[in-house]
């Protein structure tokens, strides 16, 4: 069943500081790069303070992305900021969530039954959120996230023509003229970063957090405080 919708569900950052900001609208413009059901694509571009961006639409339908509580754009969760395989890496504690037993139907016809029997039932998606956790896992998500929107992540792409030595924009061209990302953050997935498995972003978080908390139990005799600035520097490798 194709999805129409008014607004788009979007994070702080995405939208960026203009509260008047214009966007463009298309009915079932696009398949959601998820459940592959047409949706409502929504287009804009953020305003930033002190630089440039690039324009910014909507990637998945709002069923899926109130299903996981998270952006239609950057897929980050709205509550925390976070990837959703640290989120839920964190919110889980060795426990199956309920989230994980939802999305283990991965193709399109489970998930068009499953939206379908939440439909027919009445029910509304429920967001992961730490309100119900530990104190200890509280904190954790604390030095992950973001206390302000990082709108670094609105910049433009990087210029392909000017990798290749083509580009004849010069200053003109509203493309980044610098060296593309290389490594595995340079092979992001969007299936993968919605299903919470084999995001390289959430995979470097989760080793320095666990580098930290090894860190601080080597320094739990002195009374220092572990530092969080390399820790939430994690969230910026998205696009």
């Amino acid at each position: 069943m194709a999805q129409q919708d008014e607004f788009p569900i979007v994070c702080e950052t995405c939208l960026g500081t203009n509260p008047h900001i214009k966007m463009t609208r298309e009915p079932f413009g696009k398949e959601c790069k998820i459940c592959n059901r047409p949706f409502t694509i929504f287009r804009w571009k953020p305003q930033m303070p002190g630089m440039e961006s690039r324009y910014k639409k909507t990637e998945i339908c709002q069923q899926c992305a109130k299903e996981k509580n998270v952006c239609q754009t950057c897929l980050l969760d709205l509550q925390h900021g976070l990837p959703i395989q640290v989120r839920d890496a964190l919110l889980a504690q060795g426990q199956e969530t309920a989230a994980s037993v939802e999305t283990a139907a991965l193709s399109q016809v489970n998930l068009d039954y499953h939206f379908a029997l939440k439909r027919l039932r009445g029910e509304e998606p429920q967001p992961q959120t730490s309100d119900t956790v530990s104190d200890a896992v509280k904190q954790s998500i604390a030095k992950l996230s973001h206390d302000k929107p990082y709108f670094k992540r609105n910049r433009p792409h990087v210029c392909s023509f000017w990798v290749k030595g083509e580009c004849k924009r010069g200053d003109e061209c509203p493309y980044l003229h610098e060296a593309p990302k290389t490594g595995p953050l340079a092979h992001q997935n969007i299936k993968d970063r919605y299903h919470g498995t084999n995001d390289p972003v959430a995979q470097k978080m989760l080793e320095r957090l666990e580098a930290q908390k090894k860190k601080t139990k080597q320094m739990s005799g002195a009374l220092k405080k572990p530092t969080t600035g390399s820790l939430r520097a994690g969230r910026r490798d998205y696009d």
